[in-house]
């Protein structure tokens, strides 16, 4: 099975603590902090690799980690990095926040190596808080928190010209015929059961690549048949070459096919219309002129502004000015690649100065904080020491909070609660 999308969990590393510990030598009595800084979390890190073509990688493993960094050690030693964790997709692959079904990256044009997920900060040893008033500190900053995301992954193919139609029209056999690849064809639905890709040449030094969408029919665009599962795939295409069958041998109604495959691509993203479109009436060998000729007609009254090209794929009758004609639309037409631009950058996730924070006063006069960045900076400060105490109220003095409170009237030895889990007493004169 073609897999072109795939749910997965990515963790960055957690930061490396920061260590305490002392000088101990000998003939040094008084020695100071030496307590080393935590190594970094490694990164989560997307990079195409042009030897794939699907996401079948994913499909059994859906957790991927990338290392901790390691805590501080002794005589200022930083602990060691944490690994990246580089995890390797086809170009065209455009990765999603799950939760929120905005872009993240788009693995096409130059975007060849993408940093989803940063790896947490090291904390700092004790040498960092030695003052003049505390030659000894007993805390350590812990190592800034992992990142975590569940994410989802599609495989939009990168491709000049998408063949669209319903099935059995014969676009695998002209796909066959233009191109050198090789795709399955027999005279049953859903013969085409993932996009295959092949090179056009037109003169030497003259090409552009198409896909063949597989089989669309009407509904595709809310799951029936396999039409919604390859629907993304034409929406990097630059031109669309519409394959019908003008002969009716199979009962079909060409204007009537043109008209539900156009009302499914507007349904699914009103955008792909307005992309040029060329209308390939298919097997025309299957008619005597006179027959061709006014099915033919019948066509271009129902679409007068679409240029149609009659063609034979299975013996290639008009294939050459089909292709001339593809050519020249796309030559007038910008040449870079299809790029979805990024809807939210991860770091705002996780790490945003102007995140809100609210202050309140309860009815039994407890101060009240919440706010996700407060409590944030809460999860990876140690608390329990003095030293780190005091770290975390100096973070509420500079963003301000401390001075909210003040104008719901906080006075000290009154009690503040932070999150769920913090409570404390306030008094002034917050140690540098």
């Amino acid at each position: 099975m073609f897999a072109d999308r795939t749910r997965i969990f990515i963790q960055s590393g957690k930061g490396g603590d920061g260590h305490v510990s002392f000088r101990r030598e000998l003939y040094v009595p008084n020695g100071g902090p030496d307590g080393g800084n935590g190594g970094r979390g490694g990164d989560v890190i997307f990079e195409t690799d042009p030897g794939l073509n699907t996401l079948g990688d994913f499909r059994y493993n859906k957790k991927y980690k990338a290392e901790s960094g390691q805590e501080g050690g002794k005589r200022r030693c930083t602990g060691k990095d944490g690994e990246d964790l580089i995890l390797k997709v086809p170009e065209g692959t455009v990765i999603y926040d799950d939760d929120t079904g905005k872009i993240l990256a788009d693995m096409s044009g130059d975007n060849k190596r993408v940093i989803v997920l940063r790896g947490g900060r090291g904390g700092k040893g004790n040498m960092n808080y030695a003052t003049s008033t505390m030659q000894a500190p007993q805390y350590a900053q812990p190592g800034q928190s992992a990142q975590e995301l569940w994410i989802r992954l599609e495989l939009k193919v990168i491709a000049d010209v998408g063949l669209v139609g319903f099935p059995n029209v014969g676009k695998s056999t002209f796909l066959a015929a233009v191109t050198r690849a090789r795709p399955k064809i027999a005279n049953y639905p859903f013969t085409t059961l993932n996009p295959n890709l092949g090179v056009a040449y037109i003169d030497e030094g003259s090409s552009f690549v198409i896909a063949d969408i597989p089989g669309l029919i009407e509904g595709a665009s809310q799951g029936v048949g396999l039409g919604f599962e390859f629907l993304r795939h034409i929406e990097r295409t630059r031109v669309i070459i519409h394959i019908v069958d003008i002969s009716g041998t199979e009962g079909r109604d060409p204007v009537d096919d043109i008209n539900k495959i156009n009302e499914e691509l507007k349904t699914y993203d009103p955008d792909i219309l307005n992309k040029p479109q060329v209308i390939a009436a298919n097997k025309t060998d299957c008619l005597d002129k006179e027959s061709l000729d006014e099915a033919l007609e019948e066509l271009q009254k129902a679409f007068p502004d679409s240029e149609i090209f009659p063609i034979s794929a299975a013996v290639g009758d008009g294939i050459k000015p089909l292709l001339y004609k593809v050519k020249e639309i796309l030559d007038g037409m910008p040449k870079d690649a299809v790029v979805f631009e990024p809807e939210v950058d991860t770091d705002t996730l996780f790490d945003n100065p102007d995140e809100p924070f609210y202050v309140s006063k309860e009815k039994d006069g407890v101060f009240c904080v919440t706010g996700p960045r407060v409590e944030r900076m809460l999860g990876y400060t140690n608390i329990e020491s003095e030293k780190g105490f005091l770290f975390f109220q100096q973070f509420m003095e500079k963003n301000h909070i401390i001075k909210e409170l003040k104008k719901l009237g906080l006075t000290e030895g009154d009690t503040v609660k932070v999150g769920e889990y913090l409570e404390f007493e306030y008094f002034e004169g917050i140690e540098e």
